[in-house]
């Protein structure tokens, strides 16, 4: 087995909740030491008390925390104390690469931004996720940016209301934008020996992702509306049918060819010749006209053997799972992580790549799990010093709790 590609890399993570979070474990599944520093004054990312109803509630391991913080070594310090910052600014010292997701001018205050730490490391790679970029002060938050982003305004049923999301897609996005950025970073680092600061926000990562929705405005005046799981300028595309079973299923159909090959199997070859049917922009324009006739021929077959048919002639569509359904997927079996104790989770990283193979990863931790462990041997300080910043963690747990 090749070692990992970042095997000798560390990485400090001063980010909670799930956009900087899950760079982080990006890292870590790719091999890098990552310490994720955690608040001692509020016990720490606040997501380790996101939890549903039906969790343990003795544990402050969430499943949302869960999401996200799989492989890293947990830190817990108050960073308004002068020993603990010391120790932090040690181990940025020593860092490839620090993500941040305070607002901005939180970091200066803490005195854990890029222009402080960069004296400190010059080959320093300092990623930074905000809500609306470095001037405007205001914290960002998944579901207020999907609806100032459009995506609550496009999403939805056509006679219903702006629907939200039900993963925290802005966030996901910042993420894999932070991603490119501090790779992008890490190559030039190799050609200049010199680290640098990236930025991202949670709003201009939504816009950039708008995509064919966004040129539909810009380049045709069309501005988007709800049209539920409907494409507006394809047909049938993300259209959901239900077979005689009673099981859902979805097309997208991208080219004319495809539609034939459809309605052949269908049992009514006939209808790719019908005029209003033959080709994609005639489709779109008797878009209800398509999906009456189609939904009444899919309701004639099951909707396993229609797949199987409609797979053997590359024709996409597919069945509308559960995510319970999902992770019975062979497909799905490799992204999981598990742990001894029970307990499982999803890869950040998706990709395959010659002599890259999955390593085994540490479960997500308990909170300041590492505190100790982390100041001895990444910080190197004597017991001492460690021993009073720990009072001092205890004395802030004690005021919290």
């Amino acid at each position: 087995m090749t070692e990992p590609i970042f095997k000798d890399m560390l990485v400090l993570e001063l980010a909670s909740v799930l956009a900087g979070p899950s760079v982080g474990q990006f890292f870590a599944e790719l091999g890098a030491t990552v310490v994720k520093l955690e608040n001692a004054t509020t016990g720490g990312d606040v997501t380790r008390t996101w939890k549903l109803a039906s969790e343990q509630q003795d544990t402050n391991v969430s499943a949302y925390f869960s999401a996200a913080n799989w492989g890293k070594l947990s830190v817990g310090l108050n960073i308004m104390e002068a020993a603990a910052l010391s120790a932090v600014h040690r181990l940025a010292a020593k860092a490839d690469v620090i993500i941040a997701s305070y607002k901005p001018g939180d970091a200066e205050k803490l005195q854990v931004d890029y222009q402080t730490l960069s004296q400190l490391n010059p080959k320093l790679v300092y990623g930074h996720i905000t809500g609306y970029g470095t001037e405007d002060r205001r914290a960002g938050y998944d579901a207020v940016v999907q609806a100032e982003s459009g995506f609550m305004h496009m999403n939805g049923e056509l006679d219903g209301p702006p629907v939200k999301m039900p993963v925290a897609l802005m966030d996901i996005l910042a993420a894999h934008q932070l991603k490119e950025g501090i790779l992008t970073a890490l190559l030039l680092r190799e050609r200049t020996g010199k680290g640098r600061y990236v930025s991202v926000s949670l709003l201009d990562a939504a816009v950039s992702a708008l995509a064919n929705q966004a040129t539909n405005y810009l380049v045709a005046g069309h501005n988007p509306q709800r049209m539920g799981s409907e494409h507006p300028n394809i047909v049938p595309y993300g259209s959901v049918f239900t077979s005689q079973d009673g099981l859902p299923l979805v097309l997208a159909i991208g080219g004319d060819r495809q539609f034939r090959r459809l309605c052949e199997v269908l049992g009514d070859a006939g209808m790719a010749d019908q005029p209003n049917f033959a080709t994609n922009s005639a489709r779109v324009r008797y878009r209800a006209e398509v999906n009456k006739q189609l939904s009444d021929l899919i309701g004639r077959h099951n909707r396993d053997e229609l797949l199987r048919q409609l797979h053997a002639l590359h024709v996409p569509a597919g069945a509308v799972n559960s995510v319970a359904e999902v992770f019975e997927l062979p497909h799905a079996q490799h992204m999981l992580l598990t742990q001894e104790q029970g307990g499982s989770g999803v890869r950040q990283v998706a990709f395959v790549s010659e002599g890259m193979a999955a390593d085994a990863i540490m479960p997500p931790p308990h909170y300041a799990a590492h505190t100790r462990q982390v100041l001895e041997q990444l910080v190197g300080l004597p017991p001492e010093v460690i021993a009073a910043i720990q009072l001092t963690i205890d004395e802030d747990k004690s005021i919290t709790d």
